[in-house]
């Protein structure tokens, strides 16, 4: 089991693998601030639910925009069009668990190596071998 394994994902991004079985992904995500948006993006097949631990994030969500404060959560249904970003100078702390886990550790993992410059595939087809954990909104 990976948990305790750390992955940066992203500038400022860092996931701490709490719990991983076929059922779930439970991870602590950091996010540094400032940050930039993500995508819009959606995973065909998982559920996500996110438990703001501090600090705060910013969600566009079906288009419809929100902040999320330290003690809220907030869950988002398969298929749907999401993103979420720290705008704040203090950094935020999260809870979010994926379920079914799927490939998502293995996404992260991805993520992780082609961030470090150690990509394990071809990064040109990265989001083809993974559309069905993660797919850009609209492609």
């Amino acid at each position: 089991m990976p948990a305790g394994e750390v992955l940066e994902i992203g500038p400022g991004t860092t996931l701490r693998v709490i719990a991983h079985d076929e059922a779930r992904l439970e991870v602590e995500a950091s996010y540094d601030g400032p940050g930039p948006q993500p995508p819009a993006h959606l995973h065909p097949g998982q559920d996500e639910h996110f438990e703001l631990v501090a600090g705060m994030v910013r969600t566009r969500i079906d288009g419809q925009e929100r902040e999320l404060h330290a003690g809220e959560k907030l869950d988002v249904p398969a298929g749907t069009v999401h993103q979420m970003w720290n705008p704040a100078e203090e950094q935020a702390l999260l809870r979010w668990t994926t379920m079914p886990a799927g490939r998502t550790l293995e996404w992260f993992r991805e993520l992780a190596a082609v961030r470090a410059g150690e990509p394990l595939g071809d990064p040109a087809t990265l989001l083809e071998r993974y559309s069905d954990t993660f797919r850009l909104a609209g492609g």
